[in-house]
């Protein structure tokens, strides 16, 4: 079967080109070939490809070509052909997938809502990858909604995990929480989760460009631009949360705060930097933040169905809110084709893309 798929630069996310790709057929016995319908592309898989090579991301979906990679996506398929017992041709699976038309996968641990991809070079990755989800037995999944789930499920379960670590840590001693790449959905998303959980003032920093649309979301108690950061109270003890990754605005928020800041979270990479980062920065050193370390430990303790429903209550108000009529945070805008995902993931790279927007592409037909 002839396929398709869109590399990526592994040095630079906004270099990407189609590629075809035979699928041998049939599947073999416990393998499952699926057709990846509709995905969500996001600055969530700049961050993916920007730390491809650090976390492990290119391993999922191997290219085999030196210096190319498949950026994962999160998002909706179709069973095509199934040899897993248990699971039937046309099964509609939620799960991360590569950019691309088709992915087979080995089931495993098939239960009646969800099955793990078995296949030997994911079996050392962070499993929580390497679930998928079936969607008639999620009750969080509406065929109508899937657009502003394929964007939010993902950010959300991020955000929620880190607001979650620092309301486990009592906020390590803070009394202000300040994030960076406000606008971005997985940020908001993270204040709404921290404002929900109290304890802390939440602060973002965004571009002058950005100031009105994250004003407007009223999702934080204070807004400052990158270059009133000085405003900020550098008396009150600190947390922060970086998804930004600009070294430079990471470092005058630390020479700013000083020994007043408790955390140093680093989580995204919308305005990646490289070079000489972070040395000898006064406060709490940088430090990466796995959002699939917290889910695990949460999972641990409280079972992964009591995880799964925490989540999934806190996302469907949160989505009821992004996604109101009248003053909606997210405008989901529909796309067709792996040529405009191609297109899109360079503008994504590049930072042209409207924070207001959330952006699926329906990858193939619904018909082979």
């Amino acid at each position: 079967m002839q396929a398709q798929r869109i590399l990526t630069h592994t040095a630079d996310p906004s270099v990407n080109r189609i590629d075809g790709f035979e699928i041998a057929e049939p599947v073999a016995a416990g393998e499952v070939l699926l057709a990846v319908r509709r995905v969500a592309l996001t600055t969530n898989n700049i961050t993916y490809a920007l730390f491809g090579e650090r976390m492990q991301y290119w391993q999922f979906f191997p290219s085999g070509e030196a210096g190319w990679g498949i950026v994962p996506v999160w998002g909706f398929a179709d069973v095509l052909a199934s040899r897993a017992e248990g699971l039937r041709e046309g099964e509609r699976i939620y799960g991360y997938w590569p950019l691309a038309t088709h992915l087979r996968v080995q089931a495993a641990q098939v239960s009646r809502g969800r099955f793990v991809d078995a296949v030997p070079h994911r079996a050392e990755l962070p499993p929580i990858y390497n679930q998928y989800l079936r969607c008639a037995a999620d009750p969080t999944y509406r065929e109508h909604d899937e657009g502003a789930l394929a964007i939010v499920k993902p950010l959300f379960t991020t955000a929620w995990l880190l607001a979650d670590f620092f309301h486990e840590q009592h906020w390590c001693g803070a009394r202000q929480l300040v994030i960076s790449s406000a606008s971005s959905k997985t940020a908001y998303a993270t204040a709404w989760c921290a404002r929900q959980l109290g304890g802390v003032q939440v602060v973002g920093l965004t571009s002058p460009a950005n100031l009105g649309f994250v004003r407007a979301l009223g999702c934080y108690d204070r807004v400052l631009t990158y270059d009133t950061l000085a405003q900020l109270d550098a008396a009150l003890p600190t947390v922060f949360a970086d998804y930004s990754g600009n070294a430079g605005q990471r470092a005058r928020l630390h020479h700013h705060v000083g020994a007043n800041l408790m955390r140093s979270a680093v989580i995204g990479a919308t305005q990646f930097s490289t070079g000489a980062r972070d040395s000898g920065l006064p406060g709490a050193k940088p430090t990466f933040f796995f959002a699939p370390e917290q889910g695990r430990r949460r999972a641990e303790a409280w079972g992964g169905a009591e995880l799964q429903r925490r989540v999934g209550e806190s996302q469907g108000a949160f989505l009821q809110r992004a996604l109101d009529p009248v003053a909606p945070w997210l405008q989901i805008e529909s796309h067709e084709g792996l040529a405009v995902a191609q297109s899109l993931l360079a503008r994504l790279a590049r930072g042209e893309v409207d924070p207001r927007g959330g952006h699926v592409v329906d990858i193939g037909s619904t018909h082979e």
